[in-house]
């Protein structure tokens, strides 16, 4: 067994501390990762805080991994020591079932292994990125691109495919107009994604306080929602709406700016039930959906876009000291863009 340092959190109450925990030893195709940094999801957050249903606790949460691979199996043949390597929000899937052959593992019928508070292959606990070793197997692992830096590239793994995997999925490109809801850790990726695609791209936001950043990082408008004339202006505007807040909004209203047949697609999830009017939808054939993150073959696919396109978020390095704070500030909205852990600090 691998012994790894870690940042854990023992029920939803409690502040992280330092603990130590366990990493297998290397089976025939795993790769040993040694982590450099790890991004804070506000997935972390809901999860550590117990909000999302019941948590196995000591938790160690963390799925936007980057470092160097330290070790491989016998029979690796994707990566060797030193690659520059990181790890999403999955560590396994059946394999077998249709959506894992057709490359959509997020979708495993039987069920992803998440990268945190699920159980592997071998019946352990899954334990995340806040620590200084992790053992994967080699068909989960990233290559990330060379003049990706480790810590921006870390964000990529969960806020970039969240976002790259519905704009893809529903067509954002030339000629289409995309709105993203929030301008967060997801939402400032949506937006430099979209506009990459060669979309227009409008940002909704609550007020206009961000909106130098977001049209640096290229959107074409921003409107804030606080503003009732907001609705009334953008009417039947859109073709494809990406919202990235977890805060129950009133989904009806923003139903209201999709044009013909367009779809909203809901990436950040709220705690609550969402209540639709059916009506807000059937009056112009709108579509009302949802996305996880992507595969293992589209999320390399969006990494090398971003290399391509230059794209990588706006983030904050914080020390392993630092987490408690980072999550009080995640959910006050302080933070441009992204909490970034820097690992050495553990």
């Amino acid at each position: 067994m691998i012994t790894a340092k870690a940042r854990a959190v023992d029920g939803p109450d409690k502040s992280f501390r330092a603990a130590e925990i366990k990493r297998r030893d290397l089976d025939s195709h795993d790769v040993l990762i040694e982590i450099k940094y790890a991004g804070i999801c506000h997935s972390d957050i809901h999860t550590a805080h117990g909000e999302w249903g019941p948590v196995n606790y000591p938790l160690v949460p963390g799925h936007e991994i980057a470092g160097v691979v330290t070790a491989v199996g016998p029979n690796v043949s994707k990566y060797k020591v030193n690659d520059r390597v990181g790890v999403g929000c999955m560590v396994g899937s059946c394999g077998e079932c249709e959506n894992c052959r057709n490359g959509e593992e997020q979708y495993c019928l039987k069920g992803n292994i998440p990268t945190y508070a699920g159980v592997d292959q071998y019946g352990e606990p899954t334990q995340g990125g806040y620590s200084t070793h992790i053992v994967v197997e080699e068909d989960f692992v990233l290559r990330i691109p060379d003049h990706i830096e480790l810590d921006v590239a870390a964000p990529l793994l969960c806020a970039g495919i969240t976002t790259y995997s519905p704009l893809k999925h529903w067509g954002a490109g030339p000629g289409k107009k995309v709105a993203v809801v929030g301008m967060g850790g997801l939402g400032h990726m949506a937006v430099k994604i979209a506009h990459a695609m060669g979309a227009e791209v409008t940002v909704l936001s609550q007020t206009l306080n961000k909106k130098e950043d977001g049209l640096r990082f290229g959107a074409d408008h921003y409107y804030a929602t606080n503003d009732p004339e907001t609705f009334n202006k953008l009417a039947g505007h859109f073709d494809l709406i990406i919202n990235t807040v977890s805060a129950n909004i009133d989904i009806n209203a923003y139903f209201s700016l999709l044009t013909l047949d367009g779809t909203l697609v809901i990436v950040g999830a709220p705690g609550e039930p969402l209540s639709v009017q059916v009506f807000a939808l059937s009056s112009r054939r709108r579509s009302f959906a949802a996305s996880m993150i992507g595969g293992i073959r589209q999320t390399q696919e969006m990494l090398d876009f971003c290399a391509q396109h230059d794209i990588v978020p706006e983030i904050e390095v914080i020390s392993a000291d630092q987490i408690d704070e980072a999550y009080e500030r995640v959910l006050s909205s302080d933070v441009k863009y992204r909490f970034v852990i820097d690992i050495s600090t553990m």
